[in-house]
Parts: structure tokens; C-alpha cells; sequence
């Protein structure tokens, strides 16, 4: 597996893996069978590995804490915090608003080495940026979790350009991660060139269009009832005919150079800078490995320029979230 460097300090594998699938969002599925998944990727080189305390709640990272915990010196493993959590419901249903209270950030590291069966942190997120606390208050808590040794490197998730900065300030972050793919092209322009600037590496989710750019996923009927894909506007029935016809352009496209849909998505992402490293999320080994593969994809700048058309934004049919989602994607 090749490798890549986020920040200063943190070497990973080139594509690295999302797991919140395994327990959250999607329907879920067997512990065994996402612990031979998350072992299958240590052997094959993967060693980044992406959880949350609201994945589940809680019992994503109680999965990657317990499957990894055997080859804790041969991975990277990353969490995130931010949102107010009721421990008494599941899914989305649980988060019921946004903390990134300095309390609260020391509260949740403290329960997040408990799951994860750690004694650091390897990359500690802010989920999502909070706008009742200044950033600053809260990345000063995250640096003092550094420098008592409980974590070993900072990140964000979803933030605009000048919440970058000014975090930055306080404490070097080491990684943004935001969704991108082909067909959420959001970070290109400000986000990703002040990633370049500030030597910040960046790290897309849903890199795959939460399973869509792969073309296996034609209607929701075959989802569990309580698949978060259900819900998104991309996801309703027109909506998803039209960026259908896309997907199977690029179907075409990965055909005649002898990949998958999937690989050729992330190969497109991986291109787009060597300071990026995308999470596909993967619960079968099958589909884990065939991700992996896509390190070694090389495309043209041809390629990359017919990809950049075929999937062009204003072809994308509706939005990637609902709105009370996107109310906690602030953009400055």
C-alpha cells in the first residue's frame, strides 16, 4: 500500500477506511463479520482507521477499539467529537444538537481511550464546528490533551477556510475532513488550496458517494429501514434516475480502462492532490480490497479533466443533505 502524510506527523496508508458502516447510518452488521473486515484491511496495508463517539453512539468505537486493539502499533486511528449526544437513542436520532464546550471536549477524549482501548489518540476531530464556541477555546482544549499525551494529532470536519486559520493559529491541525467526491465537489477552490498553504492534509468521507458512484445502488428498497440514505435528497427517486445516468458514464468510462466504478472514483480523488487521503467505508472484504486496489489506478490528466465534466456540480441532481444537516456545515 503506498503511503501518504497528513500534517507533520502522521504517515498513513494512501486510502484508509471509514468505519462507520459497521455500526451506524447504514444498517449495520455482524460484529464478527466487520472484525475479519477491519483485520483484512491490516494485512493488505491499511492502517487508517476513522470511528466517532456518535457512531452508534458509542459502539463504533467500542468495534474499532476491539478489533484493532491486537495491531495497535501497526495503525492510525482517528475519532471526532462535537455533538450533543442522547445516550438513550440510536442513530442520528441521537444527536441532538452541537458541544464543543472545552469540558466537554475532555470528556468525551477520556470515554473515547476507554472504547477505544487506547492510551492516545492517534487524530482527535471536531466534528463539527460549533458557533457558540469560539474555535479557539476549542482547539486550546484539543492541544492540551497534546501535550498531556492523550492525543498525538488535531483535526476538523466540515470547516470553512477562515475557521482553518484561525485553528490553525492556536495549534498546527494536522487534517480536515470533509466530504468530496465526484459528485460533491464543495471543498475545491478555498478549502483545498488553504489545506496546500497551511501543509494540511486533507481527508474526504463518502468518498464514493455513500455507495452510489459504485452503480450498485439503483433504489432504496434494498436498505435497512433505518439507512440514513433514505433520508437524503439525493437518494429520492428522481433525483437518483438522473445521477444514475451519470454513475453509468463513468461505469463506462472505468470499462474501457479495466477497473471498477469505485475504483476509478477514488483514483479521481487521489489525484486531485498528494496530500489527500480518502476513508471509503467497506463492511465486506471483497469491497475493502477492491478499494484498496485503487492506489495503484493511475489516470491522465485526460482522465481527470473528462471525469471533472462528466460529474460536473451543476449536473448533480439534489442536495447532499437535508437542511437541519447542513445548518451544522457553517462555511466561514
Amino acid at each position: 500500500m503506498k503511503m501518504r502524510k497528513l500534517g507533520q506527523d502522521l504517515n498513513v496508508s494512501a486510502i484508509g477506511l471509514g468505519c462507520m458502516g459497521m455500526s451506524h447510518a447504514y444498517g449495520g452488521q455482524d460484529e464478527q463479520e466487520s472484525i475479519r473486515t477491519l483485520h483484512r484491511a491490516v494485512e493488505i496495508g491499511v492502517n487508517f482507521f476513522d470511528t466517532a463517539e456518535v457512531y452508534g453512539p458509542f459502539v463504533n468505537e467500542e468495534l474499532v477499539g476491539k478489533a484493532l486493539k491486537p495491531h495497535r502499533d501497526k495503525v492510525v486511528i482517528a475519532t471526532k467529537f462535537g455533538f450533543k449526544i442522547d445516550p438513550t437513542k440510536k442513530e442520528t436520532g441521537a444527536m441532538s444538537g452541537l458541544d464543543s464546550r472545552p469540558e466537554h471536549v475532555r470528556e468525551v477524549v477520556e470515554a473515547s481511550l476507554k472504547r477505544l482501548q487506547v492510551d492516545v489518540i492517534d487524530l482527535l476531530y471536531q466534528h463539527r464546528v460549533d458557533p457558540e464556541v469560539p474555535i479557539e477555546d476549542t482547539v486550546g482544549a484539543m492541544a492540551a490533551l497534546v501535550k498531556e499525551g492523550k492525543v498525538r494529532a488535531l483535526g476538523l470536519s466540515e470547516a470553512g477556510a477562515d475557521i482553518i486559520r484561525r485553528a490553525h493559529a492556536v495549534h498546527p491541525i494536522s487534517a480536515l475532513q470533509s466530504e468530496y467526491s465526484l459528485w460533491t465537489r464543495d471543498p475545491e477552490g478555498e478549502i483545498l488550496d488553504t489545506c496546500r498553504e497551511l501543509g494540511i492534509g486533507f481527508v474526504p468521507f463518502s468518498p464514493l458517494g455513500r455507495g452510489f458512484l459504485t452503480g450498485k445502488i439503483t433504489s432504496t428498497d434494498a436498505m435497512a429501514e433505518n439507512d440514513m440514505r433514505r433520508n437524503l435528497p439525493r437518494f429520492e427517486a428522481d433525483n437518483m434516475a438522473a445521477n444514475m445516468a451519470l454513475v453509468r458514464l463513468v461505469e463506462e468510462m472505468a470499462a474501457d480502462k479495466g477497473v471498477t466504478a469505485a475504483q476509478l472514483a477514488l483514483a479521481w480523488v487521489l489525484a486531485k492532490g498528494d496530500f489527500i487521503v480518502p476513508i471509503p467505508g467497506a463492511r465486506k472484504i471483497n469491497h475493502l480490497e477492491q478499494n484498496a486496489a485503487a492506489a495503484d489506478v493511475m489516470l491522465t490528466p485526460e482522465d481527470i479533466r473528462r471525469l471533472d465534466e462528466l460529474l460536473a456540480p451543476e449536473k448533480v441532481s439534489g442536495a447532499r443533505y437535508s437542511s437541519q444537516a447542513m445548518a451544522w456545515t457553517p462555511k466561514k
